[in-house]
C-alpha cells in the first residue's frame, strides 16, 4: 500500500529551469535577463533598507501608511510582496521616516545606449 507521501504529487519546476537555461543561451536574451534582475535587486535592497529604518524608528507599517497618506495593506505589500514601487512612494516613504533618496555612481561605467553608440560610430 502506498504512503501518503507516495499519493502526494510534487510539483515538478525543471520545465522553468530547463526553459530558462536555453533561452540564456541567446545574448540578447541574456543580457536582458541580467539587466532585469539588477534593477530588482537594487528595487529589494531599497526595501529592505526602508523596511529596517522603519523598524528602527519604531514605526508600525500601519503608521507608515497614514504618514504618507496610503492604505496599509498597500504599504504591507511593498514590504513583503515582490512589487516594483513608484518612486515617488518610495520617496514619501523615505521621508517620513527621516531619510533620503540618493543615487551613487556604481562600480561598473555606465552602458552607452545603443543611440550614443550609433553617433559615435557615425562621427
Amino acid at each position: 500500500m502506498p504512503t501518503a507521501k507516495q499519493l502526494t504529487p510534487t510539483l515538478d519546476t525543471g520545465h522553468y529551469r530547463r526553459r530558462r537555461t536555453t533561452e540564456l543561451q541567446d545574448p540578447a536574451f541574456r543580457e536582458a535577463y541580467g539587466q532585469a534582475r539588477t534593477e530588482i535587486a537594487q528595487v529589494d535592497a531599497v526595501m529592505r533598507q526602508l523596511d529596517a529604518l522603519r523598524e528602527a524608528s519604531g514605526v508600525t507599517k500601519a503608521e507608515l501608511a497614514r504618514l504618507i497618506g496610503r492604505n496599509p495593506s498597500t504599504v504591507r505589500r511593498l514590504f513583503t510582496a515582490e512589487v516594483n514601487p513608484e518612486l515617488k512612494t518610495v520617496a514619501a516613504i523615505a521621508t517620513a521616516l527621516g531619510a533620503r533618496l540618493e543615487v551613487r555612481p556604481g562600480d561598473k561605467p555606465a552602458a552607452r545606449t545603443r543611440k550614443a553608440r550609433s553617433a559615435r560610430s557615425v562621427a
